[in-house]
């Protein structure tokens, strides 16, 4: 198994990304948005952040052309409900560069981004890897600006930071099964584990349950391994080369290893039963669960009625418009919103960080497995007992926790070991 950050077309400026602008927005107001312009490129980056708890906040930073300020607040609100569901001590916020990645040029724009944004990535904000940005990257530009690592805002307020730093550091490169480290592959578990609890919400055996998955990166990638391992039948992935169908499942530890270092897999040695389908296809297969793991507002009310899957499971950040999640709920479609499903790698990088796991993956695969099965069967319960659709329930669960942060104390310094 092999792992790429490129998960699909964030150099792309078709349907999906025109979406972005069209699509009502799933936030509060924030507590702050900054607009940076590259003194060389001309390139423009965006921080957001959405809120603060215990003077922290957390996020990605991602890169990719046509990267707006509307996106980075999306994904700063949907960071801060992430943060709100797991129950993490840290608010929610999001970086966002309008570049492309495959740019030679690209590293030297990140570099000076984080430069820009030093005084908050010194003191408030933690920040990691996103689309078009792989952590080993952003660590490296951290580490040139004499920061260290990318959780470094985090990192400097523990009681010992060097001891800190080797238990991140430690967990991040803890090997797995597949030749892979444990921080390259949480994401893609949590989401498989999400996969999972809705199969189990409704009684399907596993052996006979069959999923399409769009986008075959990190977190794509990632969640057709563990769930071909758990023994889900994944029948059609989605690169930007096009779909690869199968009804009876593919080989995904094989696909996997036919890609290239921007994520597509190589067609030429992929076996002749393998249907080629276009692109879009997989939105349209026949399977149970449909995870868009890929760009944002892949799933519009342009496409809703071609979606034939049971369950949406939402890997990438704000993979389905407010109005197409609304259209696939009037069909009975359940939508499993990003920030419960994604939100494996961020959770686990704070459990990581308060030292309430370790370097031993299975301690991390266990809580992380415990946790996101229980979410997913309340949102899915509350869905087929009084059809509520799962983001509202999600929210409320989030609201709750918020409200039980502040009345414990919110602002008490966070204490990391």
């Amino acid at each position: 198994m092999t792992t790429m950050h490129d998960p699909w077309g964030q150099t792309s400026t078709g349907t999906p990304d025109a979406a972005a602008g069209a699509a009502k927005p799933r936030r509060g107001e924030p507590l702050l948005r900054l607009t940076w312009t590259d003194p060389v490129t001309g390139a423009h980056g965006y921080l957001v952040v959405h809120t603060l708890v215990s003077g922290l906040a957390t996020g990605g930073t991602r890169m990719r052309a046509g990267c707006t300020m509307s996106e980075v607040e999306d994904l700063a609100f949907g960071m801060a409900a992430k943060t709100a569901t797991f129950e993490l001590p840290v608010g929610g916020a999001k970086g966002g560069i309008d570049f492309d990645p495959k740019d030679p040029r690209a590293v030297e724009v990140l570099e000076r981004f984080c430069q820009a944004m030093r005084p908050w990535l010194d003191a408030h904000w933690v920040t990691a890897e996103d689309l078009g940005v792989p952590q080993h990257l952003i660590d490296e530009v951290f580490a040139r600006l004499g920061l260290g690592q990318s959780y470094h805002a985090a990192i400097s307020r523990a009681a010992n930071p060097e001891r800190t730093l080797r238990r991140v550091t430690a967990g991040l490169n803890a090997p797995v099964p597949g030749g892979l480290l444990l921080g390259d592959v949480i994401g893609g578990y949590g989401v498989a584990q999400a996969c999972l609890g809705a199969a189990n919400a409704w009684g399907w055996d596993t052996g006979e349950t069959t999923v399409a998955i769009q986008g075959i990166g990190t977190m794509g990638g990632g969640a057709a391994w563990y769930l071909h391992e758990a023994g889900m039948r994944v029948v059609a992935v989605a690169d930007a080369a096009g779909t690869l169908y199968h009804p009876d499942g593919l080989d995904v530890p094989a696909l996997l290893d036919l890609r290239d270092a921007y994520g597509e897999i190589d067609r030429d040695r992929v076996p002749a039963e393998v249907q080629r389908l276009p692109r879009n296809a997989v939105i349209s297969t026949a399977a149970d669960i449909l995870v868009p793991a890929a760009i944002s507002y892949a799933i519009t009310p342009d496409n809703t009625v071609d979606v034939a899957a049971k369950v949406v499971v939402e890997a990438a950040n704000a993979a389905t418009t407010p109005e197409a999640e609304a259209m696939l709920a009037a069909q009975g479609i359940p939508v499993i919103p990003d920030f419960v499903a994604n939100a494996g790698a961020a959770a686990w990088a704070w459990w990581l960080l308060l030292g309430q796991v370790g370097a031993d993956p299975a301690d991390s695969f266990l809580r992380l497995r415990t946790e996101m099965q229980a979410k997913v069967a309340l949102l899915l319960g509350q869905w087929i007992v009084d059809g509520v659709p799962p983001r509202q329930t999600a929210h409320d669960l989030a609201d709750t926790n918020r409200r039980a942060l502040a009345e414990a104390g919110e602002e008490t310094p966070l204490v990391i070991p």
